[in-house]
């Protein structure tokens, strides 16, 4: 008989103790585990993969319609454009073949603007993106853009010296600045565009009401012109109260042997002031009227020499908002219209465009001025206006000379008596025959007054005054030092383009635009444009009727194009 522990195990016990072992060892075993983990991360991987593709191709898509959008918007835009915008917006969709994408066109139009809007929307069929549940991608694109003259400010600094006169120069310029303020006017909103024409030679002549502005100093009652310093051609600004001297009414270019009408006095102002008073000469500021600009250009003269410093300072000064306060009082005079209260802008108003256009045909040559001791007190000249007759004190002798018979009294003519010894007969090789010599006491017709500097240089040229006062009685040399070198003093042409080019490059810091024409000018001309333009594309050397064209391409490139969106 066995014992309990003495029995043999039976095979279901056996059997069940297999299978719990390996049961533990399937448990414990490791092994294949990783090869799921890879299984698992291949799937990932290739998922994010794919959506990468999707994306890519995507937006590969989606750019090539937003690009094509965008150009097609910038071209249906143009003012120059003539075909309708919406069908230059498909036009250009088509031959991109995504036409069928294109969704809406809108335009908006006015006087100087065009806006065109346009939006379109494609679907892109993903490859790996379904297999997540997106099956298309949305691209929608969507470009405006708009071409619009907004605020513009303009100075037209137009050369009209003596040269002009020469080649059909100044009739041509006047063709092309006329068609230039039509070209801006036809393309801009009433309003926004404000243009000043400043004609300069050898100075820049400003009307009555403008001067008034200015505190001007020195004894003048003829000519509006201002004396400006280096220092004033750093800066763009240009203050009113302070002191600036006030060009004199005294004409250098006139010789001696010319007549009345060309320069001497008798009477008349000389006729070849270095400062003109003549309204066909003055500045016109800020005007927006098509006629009235056009009627001015008509008018231009052309004489004098060249000053393009001087025409860009008044330029640029009525680009700076410095001259606000001016330009308010002059519309409260009914000078200027209503519109331009505000003007000139700010440079930082990113809504004005200011822009300089400066032509010259010629180059920087000398300006004159008096010097200080002749722009006040009395001279040594009197005149008598009945008579028109001068007297010329010498203070050394306490005398008097009258060049109108060259002789010598103690008083000047008209303010006193005189002998005069006379045949009452018939003389003849200096005898007297059939009467007798009388000598008679006659009383000076008229009345002589000492003239001062300004009486004298208003109707006495400097060439005048020293060849019939002081050369008959002085040496030559003398004379012509003390009386004509003495009296006036000059700013060159080397001193004058250091100017030009300071002033230029002070409109330019403030991103004032500036164009510059060379109209059959010579190359020391040439050169000082040059530098003076923005930019080598924002200079023109043009012969002839080519002034026409480069008004016209400057007109077309004001014009802002923007993209918007």
């Amino acid at each position: 008989m066995f014992t309990d522990a003495g029995k043999k195990a039976g095979p279901l016990s056996v059997a069940s103790r297999t299978l719990s072992h390996r049961a533990q060892r399937f448990a414990a075993d490791e092994s294949g585990v990783i090869a799921i983990f890879v299984l698992f991360l291949f799937v990932i991987m290739l998922a994010v993969g794919g959506i990468g593709i999707d994306v890519m191709r995507y937006e590969r898509d989606r750019a090539k319609l937003q690009y094509t959008m965008d150009r097609a918007v910038l071209a249906a835009a143009d003012l120059d454009q003539s075909l309708e915008p919406e069908a230059v917006v498909r036009e250009y969709l088509e031959k991109a073949d995504l036409l069928q994408f294109l969704t809406s066109v809108t335009v908006s139009e006015g006087l100087g603007f065009r806006n065109v809007k346009a939006t379109a929307e494609s679907e892109f069929p993903t490859q790996f993106m379904h297999m997540t549940g997106v099956d298309t991608l949305s691209a929608p694109a969507a470009s405006t853009a708009e071409e619009s003259i907004g605020g513009v400010e303009i100075s037209m600094v137009l050369d009209v010296s003596g040269s002009m006169n020469s080649n059909n120069r100044l009739p041509n310029l006047k063709v092309a600045a006329r068609d230039f303020v039509d070209q801006m006017v036809d393309n801009t909103e009433d309003g926004k565009l404000s243009i000043s024409i400043i004609p300069y030679a050898t100075q820049v002549s400003i009307p009555d009401n403008l001067m008034a502005e200015f505190n001007a100093t020195g004894e003048n009652a003829h000519s509006n012109c201002l004396n400006f310093r280096s220092s004033d051609f750093s800066t763009t600004t240009l203050n009113e109260n302070a002191a600036h001297p006030r060009t004199m009414h005294f004409d250098t270019f006139t010789s001696s042997g010319s007549s009345r009408s060309d320069g001497r006095p008798y009477g008349d102002l000389v006729k070849f002031p270095v400062c003109e008073a003549d309204s066909r000469r003055e500045i016109m500021l800020l005007q927006k009227d098509r006629d009235t600009l056009k009627n001015f250009i008509t008018a231009l003269t052309a004489r004098g020499n060249t000053s393009i410093d001087v025409g860009m300072k008044w330029g640029t000064a009525f680009l700076d908002h410095s001259m606000n306060d001016v330009v308010t009082n002059l519309i409260a005079n009914g000078d200027i219209p209503n519109d331009f209260s505000a003007r000139p802008h700010q440079y930082s108003d990113g809504e004005t465009l200011k822009v300089i256009v400066l032509m010259t045909d010629g180059q920087n040559t000398s300006q004159y001025y008096l010097r200080d001791q002749y722009r006040q007190g009395d001279s040594n000249i009197w005149w008598n206006a009945e008579e028109e007759k001068y007297s010329v004190y010498r203070p050394a002798t306490n005398r008097y000379y009258w060049p109108h018979n060259r002789e010598w009294e103690d008083h000047p003519y008209g303010n006193g008596t005189y002998t005069e010894t006379r045949c009452t007969g018939t003389l003849y090789y200096g005898n007297c025959y059939y009467g007798s010599w009388v000598t008679e006491t006659i009383t000076e017709p008229g009345s002589a007054e000492r003239l001062t500097y300004p009486q004298l240089w208003e109707q006495t040229s400097l060439q005048y005054n020293l060849s019939k006062h002081y050369y008959p009685w002085m040496n030559d040399s003398q004379a012509r030092d003390e009386w004509y070198y003495g009296v006036r003093s000059y700013v060159g042409s080397s001193t004058k383009n250091t100017r030009t080019q300071a002033i230029c490059d002070a409109a330019k810091a403030q991103n004032v635009i500036v164009y510059t024409i060379g109209f059959e000018a010579p190359s020391g001309g040439l050169s000082v444009l040059k530098n003076c333009a923005s930019s080598d594309s924002h200079f023109y050397d043009v012969d002839g009727l080519e002034i026409s064209d480069a008004f016209a391409s400057i007109a077309s490139s004001i014009r802002k194009l923007r993209l918007t969106q």
